[in-house]
């Protein structure tokens, strides 16, 4: 029944929603209104952090709970709110639980904002193998690992820090289908672009279209971001700018957390969602995207966009990395959705990263040299 009832493919907002009204997303709070995304649902922070001494994946003899028995250090309340430090592991029960039918999988990832202010964040299962993944026909809670990673963060319950999507089956694009819908919807503006298995996006250190500036590197020691208030934070109080000196290179120091820009703008058809590979060891030694999903819409010229950059999060690994103008550093892999959606990214939604260029987290006010 499940199989006729729930079409192969990422799920689009109404099939969310659907989801939610036949029991199988389980809240004791209805959605805030704008929990669901054109192709993902936000997942609320519940009532209480624990701070644990460990990441940790509880395996297929355990629960979560059990787990968090035997490594947890000490608990936050986080009804009044409650600041979460740089360097430690946190682990949080999230609002919502779920309920899968037999034939849905679910995946989760940081969201956009999330990403951008190197907030490392995982959804866990009962009895999970793997970080971010929900097999199909999930029953039980879910909880979130946070570890921010620059800067220190106040939540509370509510905030919303990840994000997941539903779906059926295995709906990524194969090589041939990716350059047959660049050929029709082009995924990617730039006449040089390698659209393959995914869409190679590369580095922009030119910055011809911001006087100069390619990026922005973290500060350390800074005060605390709240989570949950927009356009309220000076950029230089957390963020020294990076300027184009005289070369189109750039050194990535270890340990470092940086915002940089494709060069490319990227296009996300309303018939596909997308997903940012964060690391892929063919490019290079580093980390790129924490946020991967780009939604229905992003980019699209009916949705406010034509064509919208992808910000990069990036950190290197373990050693000095150089890069170059135009070197690739990312690659994005299209899936369709299970049906057209009835909502697009940045219509209507208040979405914050529409049409984009460089651009640090929602929680910066506008920033100009």
């Amino acid at each position: 029944m499940d199989s006729e009832l729930w079409a192969k493919g990422v799920f689009p907002a109404r099939f969310i929603e659907r989801l939610a009204a036949r029991g199988n997303i389980v809240s004791d709070r209805p959605f805030d209104a704008d929990q669901v995304q054109p192709a993902s649902l936000d997942l609320r922070l519940g009532k209480i952090a624990y701070r644990i001494r460990s990441s940790f994946l509880p395996g297929p003899e355990h629960t979560v709970a059990e787990r968090i028995e035997t490594l947890k250090l000490h608990e936050l309340d986080l009804t009044n709110s409650a600041v979460l430090e740089r360097g430690c592991v946190y682990l949080v029960p999230l609002q919502e639980s779920l309920n899968l039918p037999d034939t849905v999988s679910a995946g989760a990832n940081p969201k956009s904002s999330t990403g951008r202010l190197d907030v490392f964040t995982r959804v866990i299962g009962d009895h999970a193998r793997g970080f971010d993944t929900l097999p199909h026909g999930y029953k039980g809670p879910l909880y979130l690992e946070i570890s921010p990673r620059t800067f220190p963060v106040r939540v509370r319950t509510g905030s919303r820090l990840s994000q997941m999507r539903f779906r059926v089956g295995d709906s990524r694009l194969t090589l041939f289908e990716h350059k047959s819908l660049h050929n029709v919807e082009t995924l990617v503006f730039d006449a040089n672009a390698e659209v393959g298995e995914g869409v190679l996006l590369s580095i922009d250190l030119k910055g011809t279209d911001r006087n100069g500036l390619i990026g922005f590197r973290s500060k350390r020691h800074t005060p605390v971001i709240d989570m949950d208030i927009k356009d309220n934070l000076d950029v230089l109080d957390y963020w020294e700018p990076l300027i184009k000196r005289g070369t189109d290179e750039f050194i990535l120091d270890p340990d470092e957390f940086y915002i940089l820009v494709s060069r490319e703008s990227v296009h996300v058809p309303p018939a596909y969602a997308a997903e940012m590979v964060p690391f892929d060891p063919l490019v290079g030694e580093f980390r790129v995207h924490y946020a991967g999903f780009f939604d229905p819409g992003f980019g699209h010229s009916a949705a406010g966009g034509t064509g919208s950059r992808a910000v990069l999060e990036v950190r290197s690994r373990e050693v000095p990395f150089l890069l170059g103008h135009g070197q690739t550093i990312g690659r994005l892999i299209y899936e369709r959705l299970a049906e057209a959606p009835d909502r697009l990214y940045g219509t209507g939604l208040g979405s914050n990263y529409q049409a984009q260029t460089l651009k640090l987290s929602k929680h910066f006010k506008p920033f100009a040299i």
